[in-house]
């Protein structure tokens, strides 16, 4: 089996509402943009280590990187490893997107007592789907029961008591209680030897580097003025949101957007089909630069149709203003 997150299977359509060029005198193409900039939108796949927390991990990248600000995309304990996306500078404005998005784990459960395999996985199937989840006592949230879907849970391995397994599941799921509840189901009891974080949104082990990678790339460039390794371990902050539906505006909106106003649907160029009322989506220019993050208020058939009126409400703005022009300076 090859399971994968609920993003991953979609297969985005574009619907076109109307013909529009972006000017070459404003904003440029994500990946070009100077070094400088780049650093201020920028975000690193950290392989977290065993031993400090995410936080701690966040505050490395602020001391290799000399900048004041930087954010975590969710909570790894300390003894957990794997995928934690630190954003940096300005970038940090993005970590909501990444903090809702869907999560993969490879791990380790340990059984208390000796169990069928057969009967153990159909126990760790019936924990697919929605589940109710009390968060445990040290937690960062508020300690109530709460839905939380499983994407999937794939035993990989059996031996013995020791279980190898990989599981998707929504944000804001707690594996070490997945694990307990598993136990409790099967009547061995259960609980977390080692974990892993594989997936957080579309950030995977494909671009992690370690702590002593990114200070070698910064010494690089600074003291050998060579930014090669630097660009490559710094992904632009369009990444974060390679995962989320988009709409992508004209020239003349994008400056309004990034003052606050909230997006009209005369301004709209394309969007994604699958946008649907109260989701989130990225507003995008027509270079593929992040404008903002926003709440749809009309599903994308109903955009596409209508010709006035606005299309989203404006939760985070990410791009600087003046990067593209007011409409009576174009």
């Amino acid at each position: 089996m090859n399971e994968v997150l609920p993003f991953e299977t979609i297969k985005r359509q574009i619907l076109v509402k109307k013909e529009s060029e972006t000017s070459p005198k404003f904003g440029c193409d994500p990946t070009k943009r100077p070094i400088k900039q780049h650093l201020e939108f920028g975000i690193v796949n950290i392989d977290k280590p065993k031993g400090p927390t995410s936080h701690q991990v966040s505050a490395y990248v602020q001391q290799i990187m000399q900048i004041n600000k930087s954010g975590h995309s969710g909570t790894l304990d300390p003894g957990v490893t794997g995928v934690l996306p630190v954003t940096i500078s300005k970038a940090t404005k993005v970590v909501q997107a990444l903090l809702i998005a869907g999560k993969e784990y490879v791990g380790i459960m340990h059984l208390h007592k000796d169990v069928d395999e057969a009967a153990l996985r159909k126990v760790c199937a019936s924990f697919v789907g929605d589940i109710r989840q009390l968060p445990p006592i040290r937690s960062a949230v508020k300690r109530q029961e709460r839905t939380r879907t499983i994407y999937y849970f794939e035993i990989l391995e059996v031996n013995g008591r020791e279980v190898l397994f990989r599981t998707g599941t929504q944000a804001g799921t707690y594996i070490r209680k997945l694990l307990h509840d598993i136990g409790r189901k099967l009547g061995t009891g259960a609980h977390m030897v080692e974990l892993r974080r594989t997936k957080a949104g579309p950030m995977n082990e494909s671009s992690l580097v370690t702590l002593q990678e990114l200070s070698d790339a910064v010494w690089i460039w600074k003291n050998k003025k060579d930014e090669t390794m630097l660009r490559k371990i710094v992904q632009p902050i369009e990444n974060a949101v390679a995962h989320m539906p988009k709409i992508w505006v004209m020239d003349t909106t994008v400056d309004s957007v990034c003052h606050g106003a909230q997006l009209k649907i005369p301004g709209i160029v394309k969007l994604n089909a699958e946008i649907k009322e109260g989701k989130m989506v990225a507003i995008m220019t027509l270079k593929d630069e992040l404008v903002a993050l926003a709440y749809a208020r009309l599903d994308a058939r109903d955009i596409k149709k209508k010709f006035k009126g606005t299309a989203t409400k404006t939760e985070r703005v990410l791009m600087d203003t003046g990067v593209y022009p007011k409409i009576d300076k174009m």
